[in-house]
C-alpha cells in the first residue's frame, strides 16, 4: 500500500500528509471521510474491497495552532532543494551563515543556507558580497504547505485546489 494521502480538516484545509495504510484505517474506525478516491485501483481483503484513497476529510474539527516548518539542517537541505546555493552543486553539502555567527549573523531561516563544502570554505567568515559570491536566491521561511508538497513529492491534480497551487 505505498502511497500518499492527503488529509484535511473538517475545514478542507490541508493538515497533513499520510499512508494509504493510514487512511483506510482512519476510513474503517469512521474517524474520516472519502473526498477522493484514485480511478480504478481499490484496498482489498477476502471480505472488502475499499477505494485506494487519494484525500480524506476528518469528521471532526482539529484545532491545530498555527504551524511552522520547524528549523533544522535537514529542512534547510529540504527547502533549498539539496543544492549549494552558491555554486549550485548537489554534493557534500553543509549550513552556511550568510551572516557570519562572528558578525552577530544568527540562526534563522532567513540567514541560512545550503552551501557546498568548497563554498562554504571560501566564503569563510565573510558576507557573500565582501567574498564576492553571490546566492542562486535568497533565503526565506518556508511555509507548512510548501513542506506538505514536497515531502509527499509528486503532487496529484486532485490535491492542487486544497494545496492552493490551482
Amino acid at each position: 500500500m505505498n502511497g500518499h494521502v492527503l488529509v484535511l480538516n473538517q475545514d478542507y484545509s490541508a493538515l497533513t500528509v499520510c499512508s494509504v495504510e493510514r487512511a483506510v484505517i482512519l476510513i474503517h474506525l469512521q474517524k474520516v471521510h472519502l473526498v477522493e478516491a484514485a480511478d480504478e485501483r481499490y484496498v482489498r481483503s477476502p471480505s472488502t474491497k475499499l477505494p485506494w484513497p487519494s484525500i480524506v476529510r476528518l469528521k471532526e474539527y482539529a484545532n491545530v495552532p498555527y504551524k511552522r516548518v520547524m528549523l533544522s539542517r535537514k529542512n534547510v537541505l529540504k527547502r533549498d532543494q539539496n543544492t549549494c546555493q552558491y555554486c549550485g552543486t548537489q554534493g557534500n553539502l553543509t549550513i552556511d551563515h550568510v551572516v557570519p555567527k562572528s558578525r552577530g549573523g544568527r540562526d534563522t531561516w532567513e540567514n541560512l543556507v545550503a552551501a557546498c563544502v568548497t563554498c562554504n570554505n571560501r566564503k569563510g567568515d565573510q558576507t557573500p558580497e565582501e567574498a564576492g559570491m553571490e546566492l542562486t536566491r535568497q533565503p526565506f521561511r518556508p511555509s507548512y504547505v510548501m513542506f506538505l508538497r514536497d515531502f509527499a513529492g509528486e503532487v496529484h491534480d486532485t490535491w492542487k485546489p486544497y494545496l492552493f497551487l490551482s
